[in-house]
């Protein structure tokens, strides 16, 4: 006769197979010779797991756990516990689970991934250290540990470990496109862009890795392709409001603004967007705004807010009363923009008053279907106090050699931050040139500010700025400001200051290709990187000219 433990494993064996009516027949009948058994009852937990019924698959894994709290249930129990959104409590459970099986390289390799989930890729690497040491060259702890060390920005160490996967389980299309992106993030784009290839190969309807593909090409500037491979995913069926966002800007930085500006809207549907809901009608300047009250208000970053500004002049002039919302930092300064009725902060925007309309002030360029040859220029910002530049002019000391302002980083949380932040240390060739360089970097990161700290030959007064109008008040007293690509670049060039922008070989879509000039800014000019993608060269040429520049001011 059968035994409940020999129906529990055929089960447990149709289960692995894929066979799941079997698998449950043979668990009932486990059961019903013993309604106690452990194993038996673990297995209808699976079971119900399997099919996405996680209130029955907990009810089970419970009942097996409270007559024997085997690792392998306690493991059970912590997937349905993340299923439920309890990934706190999941992770005190492997804890216990590997408390009592401490050799078990699946429970270190479960509790690293769900540490990762968390957020915790320190701790979740060194879980995964340990399953690795415990049993080496699993594929899927590899491919695991190659991930967090991408969240981690470690993307050497998760290319070579993406590698290594990839050697133990050459049809994982996914271990392909994550090792991809590890290399695009280390700018080896044609690299990437086989390994997105190998994974399209490997599963041809992969929509990440398409994706991915349509990045490495523009980073790599083969746009006739990217918009090619827009077209296949398009007829695939595999386009999403992603492709469309990156395919705009593919078209904007190319100089189609037409196709740009509209594809730019997308930006509303990606999971980073923060434009408020409104009851009011959007407008795109499909009707007359003469008379009417339109809300205009911030939709992405401190420098596109600064950017859009220049739209909102040309909006009163067309009879509107223009309400303004800025990000908070922003708002002294704009407050006094031309054009603008009231400016608030993003902070205070219960308190706006009724308005007819609203649109993001991104979506402005579209509004008044701005082509290359009609972009509004020339400065629009309003001039920071006197007294602040006074103030600020009398802290800086004589004026006996050219005073030229530096940022050199950005939101290091910017998804293009490695390519358009550089160190300090990188601008050490400038530093010969006889000038007055002054700091108007914010926050400097730790490794910058222990080189600020080294440097007498920097003047650093950020402690002292409490916002863009501060800023700008001492942008006001500089002959020249030298930054990457940040909102003080857009600060500067809106305040009509000379400013040279340091630029990626791939830069933002605003500086466009191939162009030492700017048709934003009147006084921007561009250094951008070549094809060797290394600022060595760009700075040797921003030294020359400084030189230059240095000399001017001296005769």
């Amino acid at each position: 006769m059968s035994t409940a433990a020999a129906f529990c494993e055929a089960g447990l064996a149709h289960l692995r197979d894929g066979r799941h009516l079997d698998a449950r027949a043979c668990t009932e009948q486990a059961l019903a010779i013993d309604a106690e058994h452990t194993d038996a009852q673990h297995l209808m937990g699976l079971l119900h797991l399997e099919f996405r019924q996680y209130n029955d698959a907990l009810e089970w894994i419970v009942r097996a756990i409270r007559r024997a709290p085997k690792p392998e249930y306690l493991a059970s129990f912590a997937t349905v516990l993340q299923q439920h959104g309890r990934c706190d409590e999941a992770l005190n459970v492997l804890d216990k689970a590997i408390q009592l099986r401490r050799d078990d390289a699946g429970l270190w390799h479960q509790s690293g991934i769900l540490l990762h989930r968390l957020g915790r890729n320190e701790e979740a690497l060194a879980r995964l250290d340990e399953s690795e040491r415990l049993c080496p060259d699993h594929a899927p702890t590899l491919r695991m540990r190659a991930w967090v060390l991408y969240g981690l920005k470690r993307y050497e160490e998760a290319a070579t470990e993406g590698a290594r996967a990839h050697r133990l389980d050459p049809g994982n299309a996914d271990i392909c496109n994550h090792l991809g992106l590890a290399l695009r993030r280390l700018r080896r784009n044609e690299e990437a862009l086989a390994w997105f290839e190998k994974a399209i190969a490997l599963q041809p309807r992969f929509a990440d890795a398409f994706d991915n593909k349509l990045v490495a090409l523009f980073h790599l500037h083969r746009f006739d392709e990217l918009f090619a491979l827009s077209d296949q995913m398009m007829s695939l069926g595999l386009s999403n409001e992603v492709t469309a966002w990156n395919v705009s800007l593919a078209h904007l930085v190319t100089g189609n603004f037409e196709a740009g500006w509209l594809g730019h809207q997308t930006r509303s549907q990606l999971p980073s967007s923060k434009y408020p809901r409104f009851p009011q009608p959007m407008w795109l300047g499909g009707e007359s705004v003469d008379g009417r009250t339109i809300l205009i208000a911030a939709d992405e970053g401190l420098g596109d807010t600064i950017h859009f500004a220049r739209y909102v002049p040309l909006l009163a002039a067309r009879g509107a009363r223009v309400l303004l919302a800025v990000q908070d930092p922003l708002h002294r300064l704009m407050s006094d923009l031309a054009g603008a009725s009231r400016c608030v902060p993003m902070s205070a925007m219960g308190t706006l008053p009724d308005f007819d309309l609203h649109c993001p002030i991104s979506s402005l360029p579209l509004a008044f279907k701005t082509r290359l040859d009609t972009i509004p220029s020339g400065p629009y910002l309003p001039s920071p106090p006197a007294g602040r530049i006074q103030a600020w002019d009398s802290r800086l000391g004589p004026h006996t050699r050219l005073r030229v302002g530096l940022v050199w980083s950005g939101d290091p949380s910017h998804v293009n931050d490695e390519t358009r932040s550089i160190p300090l240390r990188t601008l050490s060739p400038i530093f010969d040139v006889d000038a007055s360089f002054i700091s108007l970097q914010k926050v400097p990161r730790p490794h910058d500010a222990a080189v600020l700290r080294e440097r007498r030959d920097i003047i650093d007064l950020t402690a002292d700025l409490t916002d863009f109008t501060d800023t700008a008040a001492l942008i006001s007293c500089l002959d020249l400001v030298i930054t990457v690509d940040t909102s003080v670049a857009h600060l500067a060039g809106a305040l009509g200051r000379p400013t040279w922008i340091l630029l990626p070989w791939t830069p933002d879509y605003r500086w466009l290709l191939d162009r030492t000039d700017s048709p934003w800014y009147a006084s921007v000019r561009l250094f951008r990187q070549t094809e060797t993608r290394d600022y060595e060269s760009v700075l040797d040429r921003v030294r020359d000219e400084l030189r230059a520049q240095a000399a001017t001011f001296r005769a």
